[in-house]
C-alpha cells in the first residue's frame, strides 16, 4: 500500500512540475510588427524623412525592448521607454538624414528586445536624389 501511494506522489510531482516548466517556457512576449519594410520613395539629398513601425505585443508578458543597432549615424531611432503590456501596441519612431546619402538606400534597424523573436531586422528603402538647387 505504501509503495503504490509513494508512486502515485511521485507521478504528480512529476506532472506538476512538468507542467510547471511548459509554462515557463511559454510566457513569454512576442513582438509582431505591422509593417517591417518601410518604402519611402524618391527624396532629395539633404532631406530629413521621419516614419515609424507600429507593433504588438502578442504575448503573455510585458515586452522591453532594450536596444536599436543602425547601421549609420545617418539614421536615429527612438524605442519606446516603458514595457509594452500583452495585447497593447507601441511604436518605433526613425528619422534618416539623407546629407551624406545618394542613390538606392535600403537601410536596417535591428530591434533587440526580450521577446520569443529577440532580434527583429526592421528595413526603409528609399531613392536619393541630388540635392534641389535653391536658385
Amino acid at each position: 500500500m505504501f509503495n503504490l501511494v509513494f508512486m502515485k506522489l511521485r507521478f504528480y510531482s512529476a506532472l506538476l512540475l512538468f507542467s510547471l516548466v511548459t509554462m515557463a517556457c511559454t510566457a513569454q512576449p512576442v513582438i509582431n510588427f505591422e509593417k517591417s519594410t518601410q518604402h519611402l520613395g524618391f527624396v532629395h539629398q539633404g532631406d530629413t524623412l521621419s516614419f515609424q513601425y507600429l507593433f504588438t505585443n502578442m504575448g503573455n508578458q510585458p515586452l522591453v525592448i532594450s536596444d536599436t543597432k543602425v547601421q549609420c549615424g545617418c539614421t536615429v531611432v527612438q524605442k519606446p521607454a516603458e514595457p509594452i503590456q500583452p495585447g497593447k501596441t507601441g511604436v518605433i519612431k526613425a528619422r534618416f538624414i539623407t546629407n551624406s546619402a545618394i542613390d538606392r538606400q535600403d537601410r536596417t534597424i535591428i530591434v533587440i528586445s526580450n521577446a520569443s523573436n529577440p532580434s527583429v531586422e526592421l528595413r526603409f528603402k528609399c531613392v536619393v536624389l541630388k540635392a534641389k538647387d535653391k536658385s
